[in-house]
């Protein structure tokens, strides 16, 4: 894959202050590099196996590595001492891996399931705050903020109030917080909501 003919001018149009880190499930280690030409070098990745394979192959390179999909306790202790963000934080047994396998601490989103749907991960909104009181028995867990997806089916208005409601939730707890929210398909609405963090992935490519 080739990055994407309009991605200069994309980039361009992001808000400095966001971060971009470039979703990268659909690239292979060679192609990962030519983002690194952009100024491109926040890269998050979503399985376990493909990402410790891409680790391997990039450990010449300058990257900041994100784990941004669900992350099995099976795979943890594997995939944690080499990232340095994860942004899918969604268990106790996970911070207490996190706890056990770390040197030094990880900067962690919180994943919530803002919509409440039965077929995503995340804490669920009643349970949030509890979350994060329980989180700090742990040490090596640093949040840094939320983290959520929006429904596929959903217009841009309802997008964009969807991010909002984390970004009004973000507010209620600690406003300091950062927000990870907003894709290639939402990522403008996210932008109107103030994310703190975008994660990029088909929109930084010429696909075929």
């Amino acid at each position: 894959m080739e990055p994407s003919g309009n991605l200069k001018s994309l980039l361009e149009s992001i808000p400095k202050e966001i971060a971009i880190v470039a979703a990268t499930k659909y690239a292979c280690a060679m192609d990962m590099k030519k983002l690194l030409a952009y100024g491109i070098c926040n890269f998050g990745e979503n399985r376990a196996d493909v990402f410790l394979q891409k680790y391997d192959e990039l450990k010449e390179e300058e990257i900041l590595w994100h784990f941004i999909g669900h992350l099995q306790t099976n795979k943890a202790k594997e995939v944690l001492p080499k990232i340095h963000v994860l942004h899918s934080l969604d268990s106790l047994r996970l911070a207490q891996i996190i706890e056990k396998v770390r040197e030094e601490p990880l900067d962690c989103y919180i994943e919530v399931n803002i919509n409440e749907e039965t077929q995503k991960n995340g804490i669920q909104v009643q349970d949030l705050s509890a979350f994060i009181k329980a989180l700090e028995a742990y040490p090596k867990v640093n949040v840094i903020g939320l983290m959520m997806m929006s429904t596929k089916e959903g217009s841009s208005q309802e997008k964009l109030q969807q991010f909002l409601a984390l970004a009004k939730l973000r507010d209620a707890i600690n406003p300091s917080l950062g927000l990870s929210m907003g894709m290639s398909d939402d990522y403008q609405e996210a932008i109107q909501a103030k994310t703190t963090t975008l994660r990029l992935g088909r929109i930084l490519w010429e696909m075929k």
